[in-house]
């Protein structure tokens, strides 16, 4: 509590108007204006007194739709929807539930009507309204005793059989109550070995937002390493109860420590391969709600810091058998990567710089423009050198040097070359070069200076390699400190694409953003 504009003789009487104002429906900056209070003050007492964490209280469910207008499928690997969505009971009361186009384009990719989807996670209900409608079964639940009340109510609403046309018939599919209980994830014995098509969920993030008022189990109050090691039961026992063959698709966002990005996405999707998974999709939701001019731009520029504006959506898969689907190459292709250094012209600086983490540059001038965001933000006065890995046809490998560079502020590594399609050895020489070059590099880079790679996911043998990931999971030196993860793409790249059958395009890079300091100024765990 601070600043206090209205006096009241004890707090018991604070929290009553504040609670009679939120009932008004009076919006959160004005309650905190008048009264003197943060927004974490709000949100800690709607979950005290209401028993969870919801954004406005009698809030009116009138349906006008019970499905949305002009909805497609997503093709690509970058979801961004602008509206959250409102059709049938669907509302955003619920703090940081994901919206409905999640669950309506998963359940419609990875499975059929009458199948049956698990949803350990459930909140106020978006996959199991979404499982209803769409004539899924679905088993919901959720550690939170008030979060299932309210679920219930946002099942509870009257839907006809829905047509659905098949091989040119037009058949109508059956509607299924969704069962909905008090559980926790980390325990599905209740559930038989390979009986779940689908596991559909949205897991709280790790100490950002609380859910109950400090249950016993709340995966909310864990903090990262904590969390980390909780969900690695969910995920061992998601591979348990799940269908070889079949899906199981989580969205998990990452998180800040003293302005440096912590990779919670990465570091989940780590969880859930360890426990038998594969990466089948790797996508990145954008959202929304991130500002990105007047006092954000200002303050982004100043503290050189990105708004987090990205969520991961991997979307693993249950091996149909343990054997590898094909026999890898063994053999390494070494002169297929070679890393060259060069210094491309640059023009004038740009008008204004990117500000969130999610960068979606215009096509023709693509990599000017990604150029000029990451030398513009990340040069601190020194030079600067760019390496950049290209495709190459003779058996031999090298690396043009540019004699005494040193006490340069800004390396940029490029992988224009993961735009083909790349091998299992080609892949792995890569990695390991990128390591040499940049332990290698680190002498020449100033303190607080920077180390940029641009790299992107592949797919092999149908599942994703995600490069993203395992560049931050490989550079672990004392003295490279991760400070942004960013995510890339061009301006229409969703339009663009028509159909791309079972898999999605991939059409995302990453800019992976690192500090050279020193070891001691980078705990933060």
């Amino acid at each position: 509590m601070s600043n206090q504009k209205v006096s009241f003789k004890t707090e018991e009487e604070l929290q009553k108007a504040i609670l009679q104002e939120k009932a008004r429906r009076t919006p959160d900056l004005e309650i905190g204006q008048k009264y003197g209070v943060t927004f974490r003050y709000i949100e800690r007492l709607i979950t005290r007194s209401q028993g969870l964490n919801i954004s406005a209280l009698k809030v009116s469910k009138k349906i006008s739709t019970l499905y949305p207008k002009n909805f497609k499928e997503e093709q690509t690997t970058v979801w961004s929807f602008k509206q959250r969505g409102n059709w049938a009971t669907h509302s955003g009361e619920y703090r940081g539930n994901w919206s409905p186009y999640i669950p309506r384009n998963v359940i419609l990719k990875y499975s059929n009507p009458g199948e049956l989807v698990l949803d350990y996670f459930c909140g106020a209900g978006t996959t199991a309204v979404e499982c209803k409608l769409l004539g899924r079964k679905c088993i919901a639940f959720d550690i939170n005793d008030k979060a299932i009340e309210l679920a219930k109510k946002n099942v509870d609403f009257n839907v006809l059989p829905q047509p659905l046309t098949l091989t040119g018939e037009e058949k109508h599919f059956q509607i299924y109550e969704p069962e909905l209980s008090v559980s926790n994830a980390r325990n599905l014995s209740f559930i038989e070995n390979d009986s779940i098509e689908l596991i559909c969920a949205h897991p709280p993030y790790a100490n950002i937002i609380h859910y109950t008022d400090s249950k016993e189990g709340d995966l909310s109050f864990f903090d990262i390493d904590d969390f980390l090691k909780e969900m690695s039961k969910v995920a061992k026992e998601s591979f348990r109860v799940l269908k070889p063959g079949r899906q199981c698709v989580i969205l998990i966002g990452d998180t800040r420590r003293k302005k440096h990005v912590i990779p919670l996405g990465f570091k989940l999707i780590n969880v859930y391969l360890n426990a038998g998974f594969k990466l089948r999709e790797l996508v990145i939701k954008q959202q929304h709600n991130c500002k990105t001019t007047g006092f954000w731009y200002t303050n982004s520029i100043k503290y050189n810091f990105l708004l987090l504006a990205h969520e991961y959506l991997p979307i693993f898969e249950k091996p149909k058998s343990s054997t590898p689907l094909s026999v890898r190459e063994i053999v390494m292709d070494y002169g297929l990567v070679v890393p060259i250094l060069e210094k491309p012209p640059l023009k004038k600086k740009l008008d204004e710089l990117e500000t969130t983490t999610v960068w979606i540059l215009p096509e023709k001038d693509f990599e000017e423009q990604l150029n000029k965001n990451v030398i513009d933000r990340y040069l601190n006065g020194d030079g600067y050198s760019i390496i950049t890995f290209i495709s190459h046809s003779k058996n031999e490998t090298c690396f043009s040097e540019k004699k005494g560079r040193k006490n340069e502020g800004l390396l940029f590594i490029k992988s224009p070359f993961l735009n083909n399609n790349s091998s299992p050895s080609n892949i792995e020489f890569y990695l390991q070069k990128m390591k040499e070059i940049v332990n290698r590099e680190l002498l020449t880079i100033t303190n607080d200076g920077f180390i940029v790679i641009q790299t992107q996911d592949v797919k092999i043998d149908g599942y994703v390699e995600p490069l993203g990931k395992r560049v931050v999971d490989m550079l672990t030196f004392d003295n490279l400190w991760l400070k942004e993860i960013v995510f890339v793409t061009q301006e229409g790249a969703n339009s663009n694409i028509q159909n791309s059958g079972d898999y999605l395009k991939i059409i995302h890079q990453y800019i992976l953003v690192y500090e050279v300091t020193s070891e001691e100024e980078h705990i933060y765990t």
